[in-house]
């Protein structure tokens, strides 16, 4: 079986950095594509789309970014393993393996959801792939520079009423009430973001899930930061296609970032 991901290497020399985009992958693995509603297979609703394209500036600065093959409704690399919920609010939380979008209409046919042995199955041959080749990047890093800064990069619809009712804020930069990274590079991130064009709010109403939350330990030299940003930042107003414009609009306000980011790793 080839790896469930995709890794892109730096073009040029590498830096202390990687691009996580665990929610763009968009294949259904072919032995269990018949559980799911034809409906929901033909929308592959929850994805983060396109986001690796927008990040296609940063292999130019040395950058390695490693992005998912499959969807998350296969398995949700950026979830708890026993589905422990990231927060307790009471917003709708879709778990490892869910059987519900977003909005919390089922994917999968009657009676056709995944019992624990095939979560374990899904597990074995997707999710834990990911997170080891994640971690050997980090420790690679980590060796030759001594530290590495693991950005988990994601998108979201402006609205998903099931997690709160009012639009979301343009980005929200997690770091789990900032213990997972150093304040040094949560304030270099933070600042640098806040000099664009876009709202940024902080660990609200997103602090950074699984992924950021795992790898983030600043204390051992792994430092992990979440960005969330609406879709229309980069994509047209239905939010399903590619807007290059906007992308670009974008890309002036995360290049930046990673230009500061690199500066301050470096010290």
């Amino acid at each position: 079986m080839s790896d469930p991901f995709y890794i892109i290497e730096p073009k040029g020399p590498k830096v202390p950095i990687i691009i996580s985009v665990p929610h763009c992958g968009l294949e259904i693995a072919d032995e269990v594509k018949g559980t799911y509603l034809e409906s929901q297979l033909n929308s592959l609703d929850d994805a983060d789309w396109f986001v690796h394209d927008l990040y296609d500036f940063a292999s130019e600065m040395g950058i390695t970014i490693i992005h998912a093959k499959y969807h998350r409704w296969l398995i949700d690399l950026n979830r708890d393993v026993k589905s422990l919920p990231l927060y307790n609010d009471g917003r709708l939380i879709t778990g490892l393996c869910s059987t519900t979008d977003f909005f919390g209409s089922p994917i999968y046919k009657a009676d056709q959801e995944p019992t624990q042995k095939e979560i374990g199955r899904r597990l074995e041959a997707y999710f834990w792939p990911y997170y080891k080749k994640v971690e050997e990047l980090l420790d690679e890093s980590k060796l030759k520079f001594g530290h590495a800064l693991l950005w988990d990069a994601h998108s979201i619809r402006k609205n998903v009423s099931t997690i709160q009712k009012e639009d979301f804020p343009d980005m929200i930069l997690g770091n789990d009430n900032q213990t997972t990274a150093n304040q040094p590079i949560i304030d270099v991130a933070f600042n640098t973001l806040k000099k664009g064009l876009f709202q940024v709010n902080h660990n609200t109403p997103f602090k950074g899930g699984h992924i950021t939350r795992y790898f983030g330990k600043p204390q051992n030299g792994i430092n992990a930061l979440q960005l969330e940003m609406n879709k229309i930042l980069y994509m047209d107003d239905s939010e399903t296609k590619f807007d290059e414009a906007r992308a670009n609009k974008m890309r002036a306000v995360l290049k930046p970032v990673f230009e500061k980011l690199i500066e301050e790793m470096k010290l």
